[in-house]
């Protein structure tokens, strides 16, 4: 049997062809078909997908690194995230080889075929897949072009086929779908969109009107858009138009649903009465409607069987995990509209005490900007929502279009909706939502950028957790069994209000300990399974990450740990859990001078001790005589201030061993009502100088001969704000929270802070405040 003939394109012959995004949805498929049909084919992508991968290989696509276009290559495909400035790209121009976009080949090379064009702004590729099941089933021989792909591996998103027809994605982001003259246009529906190319929504409808006059045989439209139904009465092609959906030419509609299929009952123009669906949702419905439309205009026999087997395809609420009570889909939408069918259908789906939980992605800078409003709309139909950052695709930043609007537009028209938001911190944002699922929960990742592999990530994340919380609860049980009924041992405990700063996740462990010896069985149980410990005092000077705290927190909040003990010399004995105001008004009560500066710091004894708190020109180790300290072996010892390794910031001793109290001299005695003047002169200073709103105090440490808030100040950035993160316009050495923030916020605002001081002054600013379990190296 001879092969046919290649056909020309763009009035040249053309053997070899260089395809560039290979791994893409719209390059990988065409690829694939030019393959089949008898040409040469190469491709690059620097993000290949592996099963992408699978299906090129298998089609004799050779897979070539960046800017590898072969010697033979005659033409170069690409896709249109492609940059002029790609290795491939300056090849291509180096050489003088023609470059052309995805839309514009396949335009070429199904020129003399009868061409159904499937378009339209949502559901075109779940239509144009089941429309491609169903010829199968017919054993109707015609090619196509998937512009996805297929869930069953074994389906080709691709195919030459043997008759005259050929069934193609039309994409119309680009312009490229003006190219196209179908015999058959299937338009799914219509919605303004990419508003980087239709700069408003009269363009569109031009568009998809031309579109329609170019059509020979037929064009068929939702009978439930509006605007397709303006459109096709405005045009003035020879071809008829028909509708379908519930109402339409070609009537269906679901009768009745089991757990992964559904029922159409057809009438009016279809030949058969009922047809089964392997895919549920009213909006699954009308898809597979336009497909069987399109298959009895194509002259394909109909049968109730033809999507009974219907693989779905992927990225189209696709199921990645069904187990323990939790089910997470992925899908592709990426527009407001989409987004509203796809929570409208998911939430029928849940039970009783199931939530919908949407993790979103927005895709294009300028889709975010033209439609964020719309977008929060939509999303507030889920329970909870967690925003990432916007996926380019190519674009440059867009004012108005980023996550961080799309945020605030939430945040200000849907107040009550739980959302999360952690600017550049995936990960984090991924941690806590691995910690707030519970049986019954739909998570739904939505978006049409690189989701996918961060819904797959997850799912992998919430089975090694799953794991890990054994691990915990294990620990846990054991740690109730060794310490006194008093003591408290809670897991997941949110660490947030614990803190002045208000932000962050849960501990895995967290304890109260009653006694000294609670705190050393709990010391040792931990070092002999290679814990973490962590101590928190009343939460100031640290910030807890968005993810929280991997180990156990210790925080001395029992009122044994709350001591105050006058002794008969003069000196106090103070536990390590008592507070430094709390101190400060009960040496006032006792007529004891010298801890008056300790009011105004938001912490305990043993926070003061462990970085030497000051304020007002006072120190903690001013007023210290010895301390009583256990290492993390339980060990407990009573050093001398002299003993002691003290400076700024910082004492040496005890980054290696827990305070559990100090014996405090007094500088002197005096009358109550003068020490209480005293205190109320430092707090009107600390008042007038210092904000009210939640914060961790001065974020960064005072550099060698300046202050840190004088440098940020000098440099612009006093109310300068992440999120809900601001550089206090009080005292620029204070992030506050405007309360919404979250940890990536400040970590950010941190990052900003430190590169803009720099620039501006030639110094690096170093924190002051801890990050919680972490190190700020590792995020800095």
């Amino acid at each position: 049997m001879r092969t046919p003939p290649l056909p020309t394109l763009f009035s040249r012959e053309v053997k070899s062809i260089h395809c560039v995004g290979v791994a893409g949805m719209g390059v990988g498929p065409l690829a694939i078909y030019l393959a089949q049909l008898g040409f040469t084919i190469s491709g690059e992508d620097d993000a290949m997908i592996e099963t992408m991968r699978v299906h090129l290989e298998r089609a004799g696509v050779v897979l070539t690194v960046a800017g590898g276009v072969p010697a033979n290559c005659d033409l170069v495909v690409c896709s249109s995230a492609i940059s002029p400035a790609h290795p491939a790209s300056v090849a291509a121009v180096s050489r003088k080889l023609p470059i052309v976009r995805r839309g514009e080949l396949l335009a070429e090379v199904v020129r003399d075929k009868k061409l159904v064009a499937i378009c339209g702004s949502h559901g075109k590729t779940t239509t144009t897949a089941m429309l491609i099941t169903a010829l199968r089933r017919a054993n109707f021989p015609a090619g196509y072009v998937l512009g996805g792909l297929f869930n069953d591996d074994a389906v080709s998103p691709a195919r030459a086929g043997s008759n005259d027809w050929i069934v193609a994605e039309i994409d119309e982001s680009d312009g490229t779908i003006d190219r196209f003259s179908p015999t058959l246009t299937v338009t799914v529906n219509l919605d303004w969109d990419h508003p980087d190319y239709y700069r408003q929504q009269a363009d569109l409808e031009a568009t998809f009107a031309e579109l329609f006059e170019r059509t020979q045989q037929a064009v068929l439209v939702s009978d439930a858009c509006a605007l397709s139904a303006r459109v096709a009465s405005q045009q003035r092609g020879t071809a008829p138009v028909h509708t379908f959906g519930r109402t339409g030419d070609y009537r269906g509609q679901s009768e009745s649903e089991t757990d992964e299929k559904q029922t159409l009952a057809l009438n009016h123009l279809f030949p058969k009465s009922h047809a089964a669906v392997r895919a549920l949702g009213e909006f699954n419905a009308a898809n597979a409607t336009a497909a069987l439309a399109a298959a009895h205009l194509m002259g394909a026999p109909l049968s109730p069987a033809m999507l009974a087997d219907y693989p779905g395809v992927r990225r189209r609420q696709s199921v990645l995990h069904s187990a323990d009570g939790l089910t997470v889909i992925e899908d592709y939408a990426h527009h407001p509209s989409e987004i509203r069918a796809l929570l409208t259908s998911l939430r029928r789906r849940l039970t009783k005490t199931g939530r919908l939980i949407a993790v979103f992605q927005p895709h294009r800078y300028s889709r975010t900007a033209q439609f964020k409003s719309e977008f929060a709309a939509a999303l507030a139909l889920a329970d909870r929502v967690h925003l990432l950052d916007v996926y380019a695709a190519g674009e440059a930043l867009i004012s108005g279009g980023t996550t961080a609007d799309l945020y605030a537009d939430l945040r200000k028209n849907a107040p009550s909706l739980p959302a999360v938001y952690y600017p550049g911190e995936a990960a984090a944002l991924l941690n806590r939502l691995a910690r707030e699922v519970t049986a019954g929960d739909l998570i739904a990742f939505v978006g049409a950028g690189d989701i996918d592999q961060r819904a797959r990530e997850w799912v992998a994340l919430m089975i090694e957790k799953q794991k890990a919380a054994a691990g915990w609860d294990e620990l846990v049980a054991t740690l109730r069994s060794k310490v006194s009924p008093a003591t408290k041992v809670k897991r997941e405990e949110s660490l947030a209000e614990k803190t002045t700063m208000r932000v962050g996740g849960a501990a895995r462990i967290y304890i109260e300990p009653a006694s000294a010896d609670d705190l050393r069985q709990i010391l040792l149980e931990a070092r002999s399974r290679s814990v973490a410990i962590h101590i928190l005092g009343r939460g100031s000077n640290l910030l807890i990450p968005d993810s929280g705290v991997e180990g156990v927190v210790i925080s001395f909040n029992h009122a044994n740990w709350q001591l105050f003990e006058p002794r008969p010399d003069g000196r106090v004995w103070v536990a390590a859990g008592l507070r430094l105001k709390n101190l400060c008004g009960l040496a006032t009560k006792a007529g004891l001078v010298g801890f008056e500066f300790l009011e105004g710091i938001p912490g305990n004894v043993g926070g003061a001790l462990r970085m030497n708190a000051g304020a007002m020109g006072g120190w903690m180790f001013d007023v210290v005589e010895e301390v009583r300290l256990m290492t993390y072996t339980g060990e407990e010892r009573v050093m001398k201030k002299s003993e002691m390794h003290v400076d700024y910031r910082h004492c040496a001793e005890l980054h290696d061993a827990i305070a559990l109290g100090a014996l405090l001299k007094p500088a002197a005695q005096s009358a109550a009502d003068d020490i209480a003047r005293q205190i109320d002169t430092y707090r009107d200073k600390r008042q007038k100088s210092q904000p009210r709103e939640p914060s961790a105090g001065c974020i960064f440490k005072n550099p060698p001969g300046t202050s840190a808030g004088k440098l940020i100040d000098e440099s612009g950035l006093k109310g300068e704000r992440v999120g809900d993160a601001e550089v206090s316009p009080v005292h620029a050495n204070f992030i506050v929270n405007r309360g919404h923030a979250t940890s990536a916020d400040v970590i950010e605002l941190v990052r900003r802070v430190r590169a803009r001081v720099e620039q501006a002054k030639g110094v690096k600013l170093e924190p002051e405040v801890l990050l919680y379990g972490q190190e700020w190296k590792d995020v800095l």
